[in-house]
């Protein structure tokens, strides 16, 4: 065995980073781990706060993600856009997984800390409700909760006042399905999504010729690939929820455990799930 320690400056690797950027400046990693700050003396709320924060930066991404897919279908860029929705699937995998090591804190642990909540929830997260809006789940109910953040409010109201990305998709549709036979005009998606025999229909027409509609089909393959992926986020939520407090009502003031549940039937692109028992 060597006496001598491996060196990686041998290598080439900067070793003194006096006057340079480091992977800590570049990334803020100071401020960032700084922003945990337990309320308590609970050994697990440290995993509590991390697991939520952690959460909400993968959705700033989704954002980031979906606002670039929007631009490209916009321009006609596709094969972009296809490439930023797979990622957005990915992003709900990571965020899945996340639940895996909540679910390792049990009861005991989250009553030892649940009181410094106040009426903290998760369904208070803006950035969530902005990924449901922009996909078409549009209820303005759920701008009041946001309210007392007049910047936020506004940042949410700005994207009902337009066109979901979801309506861009079906305008798509329909200029491509029917643009030859008349223009049939899209229909206006306005409030929570209920599903739309017309689109439906055109949907229909793109899975019954593949071939045609090549790109509509993968387009509609993708929505349902991210739809899936957001299912199972609420679906792990839901048994997240009842594994750790039961049927309790949220910290939030919903009925916890009975919202989840109903939130789970809750569809982004009904149609695309329908048309399947037609086929």
């Amino acid at each position: 065995m060597s006496n001598h320690a491996y060196d990686p400056s041998q290598d080439g690797a900067r070793m003194s980073f006096d006057g340079a950027m480091s992977y800590g400046d570049y990334l803020k990693i100071d401020a960032l781990l700084a922003l945990q700050s337990p309320l308590s003396d609970a050994h697990d709320e440290m995993l509590f706060v991390i697991q939520h924060q952690t959460s909400e930066l993968w959705m700033k991404l989704a954002i980031h993600e979906l606002a670039a897919a929007r631009e490209a279908l916009g321009r006609g860029q596709m094969a972009a856009m296809f490439k930023m929705l797979a990622r957005v699937s990915r992003i709900f995998e990571q965020l899945n997984n996340a639940w895996d090591v909540l679910r390792t804190m049990t009861p005991a642990d989250y009553t030892r800390f649940r009181e410094t909540l106040g009426n903290s929830s998760g369904f208070q997260s803006y950035q969530y409700r902005m990924i449901e809006f922009v996909l078409g789940n549009r209820n303005a109910n759920m701008l009041r909760p946001h309210a007392h953040i007049p910047e936020v409010h506004d940042w949410l109201a700005e994207e009902l006042r337009r066109p979901s990305f979801y309506d861009d998709v079906v305008s798509l549709l329909f200029d491509t399905v029917h643009g030859e036979r008349g223009a049939m005009p899209a229909p206006v998606l306005d409030g929570p999504h209920e599903p739309r025999e017309e689109i439906q229909a055109a949907w229909e027409a793109v899975y019954r010729n593949v071939d045609q509609y090549w790109t509509l089909y993968e387009l509609g393959e993708k929505l349902v690939d991210l739809e899936d992926y957001f299912r199972r986020w609420r679906f792990n939520h839901v048994t997240t929820v009842e594994r750790v407090i039961g049927f309790k009502r949220g910290t939030g003031g919903t009925s916890g455990v009975q919202y989840l549940r109903r939130m789970l039937s809750v569809e982004l692109f009904p149609e695309l799930w329908n048309v399947r028992g037609e086929l």
